[in-house]
């Protein structure tokens, strides 16, 4: 290969599904976005206990599925002459195929019917599942078994239209930095060992479409998609689950999309007391990672555009501790269920970090560490044990960092200041980690003014990780944060971080100047809606209600009212505790796959209360390696940076044919779409529409605002309303306690965990002191704001207005319309008593014909049809001459 392959992600050929039926099969018949080209799966419906799929590789075009449906249709009429239609029946549309699943009987069919657009990366598309249809396929009409329908309605209360998402050609599962990294092996199926692209044969340079191995950690329908392993990947659709929000921060006119991405893991999932600490692989309870994508939206080309991107993740403390719920009480006491010297737990754990993200791991641990009786202070020192434990075996430039901030008892001082704390922590640690940039920014070196006032920048840091990425940014490790149940306080820190890396990314863009963002502006207003919609989701999948403290209440800026809704969230989740968490949880592992019904044996409600913990706590596999050896010894060959990346597999490659085949299903040029029906304009949030102050002369979305603009209206029928989610998997349904994370003990001094060094960003994320308003400051005058003032017109111009002003009434009363005799016409209107001049001059053709064309203008209009119908020609000698002196003027 003697040029540089380019390697682009595969856009699923099947977009569009109608399912037909017969009695004795289903034809789920595929189509692309454009209905142009059609696939056919079959689907046998005689045999109940086995799954027959017959995946039909052949490509049809729209006169041959037409007589393919025809034949299959007559084919299956009962009697000759029947009508078209009644051998073969259309039973739904749909836009995607979730899976299969299997309970105590036949077979279920689960296709997505609805469909929202959410939000768009470049040219890719991101949607919300809305509805879905569950279709038996079975034929049989015998008796089902008695518990059926019990598990039937126990699987639909995992409502799919919860908080799902999917695209086409975007891999969710995996972050953009992973995504815009190029594959470097194939793996066909997971029988197979990799093959290094080089070494593919008949390999060519060129450009290539290949579709990524999906990380199954945050594909929540892989349960129903096991059937599938012989089938086409174009039917497979990976559906995670979790928040997905996209806004708009117009700069000026230039749009910068900003998505925020949360995945929330399959694995060791499930509500609030039942699911804490880590099973033993390492899997954490309310485990979500979340991805801050910043992009220039005016290009839409992956390779083009500029996109920067940062992550960082929740998460429980990885131990084996739970909280004993057994008695009724508004704090659980927290056990230490199973003591661990070795950290095995603690390893498996950040090792997958470490092989994901990279180094270094940051881990910021917001629990309480001074109590007067130990509650939560036993978490904090477990947790310190175990890293402690687990640095001494890593290099130590690779070692994983602890931050520990008490947020709560920080925010009892009067005089505390905790977004400040955080902010400075955040600065500090995601230079460290740095934030992904598809494009180099070597701009950022020319400016000596911006690096003499900080320690040290992106670009620096991105040096000193490795001397050969010279202006390259790229994100290694991330920064983990955790309070007791990873919500109101780790939502307020994450947003903090968030708040921090995207003045980094707006940086990297180029749409800001130095890497800084006040609070109180329309940019930071935005993201922290964003990130307090992002807590409220995720408390209400895993915590039963929303978010007790927001934003706003660790920046002391709630209003007194928020108690009161601090105590209905409270209520509503010591009634979801104590009511309904063993009933979704049981839901969850049916859903996931975890249980699965047998008959003969006990159903899943008949189980006992400690059944669930052997169904997450399995035997973990015995790997015959030192117990010092807890990481991967290949990580020491990719660190800092991910192993992942470095090794990326990809499961399908195949030649480019249609080079616009992104273009197409992001514009949809086949469809007639009204201009204000496109997401960019109805569904997008926009800092000037919903965020900008209705009076002002300073349109700069990083301008601080004296008086808050208006707030976002509430959302619309088609955003989320979370409060009437379903209770199994949006959180209506799941354990929590009377007392609210912040409930903290008053003795004892506060927590002295600051670090004199976070001092370096003394100058950043200030508090806006609001000084008086008065009524110039709100509504300034044109002579101070344009230098010009209005007056009163002349007589002279008040002539010629009466002049314009007349030619409606001159012109005679327009088609239809009624004048009245009485009318008394307006003052300004008035008739001027001379002969009125047509300005305009017209060419009498009776006196004289107009002048021949000449052959100059001839020539001219010849060759601008010319270049219309053939292209452009090469230049003169003459024009590049002139061209030449343009450039010389400007490099002299």
């Amino acid at each position: 290969m003697t040029e540089k392959n380019v390697y682009l992600p595969k856009v699923k050929a099947i977009q569009r599904m109608a399912l037909y039926q017969t009695k004795s099969k289903f034809y789920l018949v595929g189509s692309n976005n454009t209905q142009t080209s059609f696939r056919v799966l079959k689907i046998d419906r005689v045999d109940s206990k086995v799954l027959e799929i017959s995946d039909d590789k052949t490509v049809y075009n729209t006169k041959e599925i037409r007589e393919l449906l025809t034949m299959i249709d007559v084919g299956n009429r009962s009697k000759v002459g029947q009508k078209m239609g009644s051998g073969l029946t259309k039973t739904v549309s749909a836009f995607g195929l979730a899976g299969f699943v299997r309970f105590l009987e036949g077979y279920y069919i689960i296709l997505i019917t609805k469909r929202r657009k959410v939000g768009v990366i470049g040219y890719h598309t991101i949607y919300k599942i809305e509805d879905t249809a569950m279709i038996y396929i079975p034929t049989d009409s015998k008796e089902q078994h008695p518990d059926e329908q019990r598990y039937l309605k126990m699987f639909q209360a995992t409502d799919l239209s919860s908080n799902f998402y999917f695209s086409y050609s975007y891999d969710l599962t995996h972050s953009l930095q992973y995504n815009l990294s190029n594959p470097v092996f194939l793996q066909q199926n997971s029988m197979e060992e990799s093959v290094r692209l080089s070494d593919v044969p008949g390999m060519e340079s060129g450009q290539y479409n290949y579709i990524p191995k999906y990380q199954d950690k945050f594909v929540w329908n892989q349960y129903l998609l096991t059937d599938l392993n012989d089938i086409d990947a174009d039917w497979k659709l990976p559906i995670i689950h979790g928040f997905v929000d996209q806004s708009n921060v117009s700069i000026y006119g230039k749009p910068v999309y900003v998505t925020l991405i949360a995945r929330r893991s399959r694995k060791y999932a499930g509500t609030r007391f039942l699911k804490r600490g880590a099973n033993f692989d390492g899997d954490v309870g309310n485990e979500v990672e979340t991805e801050q994508i910043a992009c220039d939206a005016s290009i839409g080309s992956d390779n083009m555009g500029h996109y920067t991107s940062f992550v960082q993740m929740r998460g429980s403390v990885p131990a084996q501790w739970a909280q004993d719920i057994s008695k009724i009480q508004p704090k659980p006491q927290i056990l230490i269920e199973t003591q661990d010297p070795f950290a095995l737990t603690a390893g498996n754990h950040f090792n997958e970090l470490l092989s994901r993200h990279g180094s270094p791991i940051v881990v910021i641990n917001l629990v309480k560490k001074k109590e007067r009786r130990k509650h939560e202070s036993l978490l904090s020192e477990e947790f310190s044990s175990q890293i402690s434990y687990l640095n001494q075996f890593l290099p130590e430039k690779h070692r994983i960092q602890y931050i520990h901030f008490d947020m709560a008892r920080c925010n009892k001082s009067k005089e505390a200041n905790v977004m400040r704390r955080l902010s400075n922590i955040a600065y500090r640690y995601v230079k460290q980690t740095g934030i992904f940039h598809s494009k180099p920014t070597s701009y950022l070196h020319k400016q000596p003014e911006w690096q003499s006032d900080h320690k040290a920048d992106l670009i620096s840091s991105s040096i000193d990780k490795d001397a050969e990425l010279g202006v390259l940014l790229r994100q290694t490790g991330m920064i983990r944060t955790n309070c007791v149940d990873c919500l109101d306080r780790t939502n307020t820190a994450q947003f903090a971080v968030g708040k921090c890396a995207l003045a980094f990314q707006l940086h990297a863009i180029g749409v800001l100047k130095e890497p800084q963002l006040e609070f109180d502006t329309d940019c930071v207003r935005m993201l922290e809606e964003m990130y307090e919609d992002q807590g409220d989701t995720l408390a209400l999948q895993y915590g039963g209600s929303a978010l007790v403290h927001r934003i706003k209440s660790y920046r002391k800026l709630a209003p007194w009212t928020s108690k009161g809704n601090d105590i209905m969230q409270t209520m509503r989740r010591y009634y979801s505790n104590t009511l309904s968490d063993a009933e979704k949880q049981n839901t969850m592992n049916v859903f996931l796959g975890i249980f699965k019904p047998e008959p003969g044996k006990p159903p899943i409600w008949e189980k006992e209360y400690n059944f669930d913990y052997y169904l997450h706590h399995t035997k973990p596999a015995f790997v015959p390696s030192p117990l010092t050896q807890w990481w991967n010894p290949a990580l020491l060959d990719h660190l800092p940076f991910s192993m992942d990346i470095a090794n990326k597999p990809c499961i399908e490659l195949t030649k480019v044919q249609n080079s616009q085949e992104s273009s197409e299903d992001y514009y949809h040029p086949f469809e007639l779409t009204v201009l204000q029906d496109l997401f960019a304009f109805s569904e997008i949030n926009h800092s000037v529409r919903d965020y900008m102050p209705n009076f002002t002369t300073d349109f700069s979305p990083f301008s601080v605002r004296v008086r808050l603009g208006k707030k976002r209206e509430e959302m619309s029928s088609s955003k989320t309303n979370l409060s009437m989610k379903n209770p199994s998997v949006a959180g209506n349904s799941t354990s929590s306690t009377t007392s609210t994370e912040d409930d903290s003990d008053q003795s004892g001094s506060e927590s002295s965990d600051s670090d004199p060094s976070f001092s370096e960003q003394n100058s950043l994320d200030g508090d806006f002191s609001n000084g008086l308003v008065t009524f110039e400051s709100l509504f300034p005058s044109m002579k101070s704001v344009y230098g010009v003032e209005l007056s009163r017109p002349d007589q002279e111009d008040m002539q010629l207005y009466r002049r314009n002003s007349a030619l409606s009434r001159d012109s005679g009363p327009l088609p239809g319309r009624k004048v009245s005799a009485t009318a008394v016409p307006h003052p300004l209107a008035r008739p001027i008593l001379r002969k009125r001049v047509c300005p305009i001059p017209v060419h009498d053709y009776n006196t004289c014909l107009l002048p021949p064309i000449s052959e100059a203008s001839k020539a001219i209009y010849e060759n601008y049809v010319k270049v219309g119908e053939e292209g452009a020609s090469e230049p003169s000698k003459e024009s590049m001459e002139v061209y030449r002196d343009y450039i010389n003027m400007f490099k002299g």
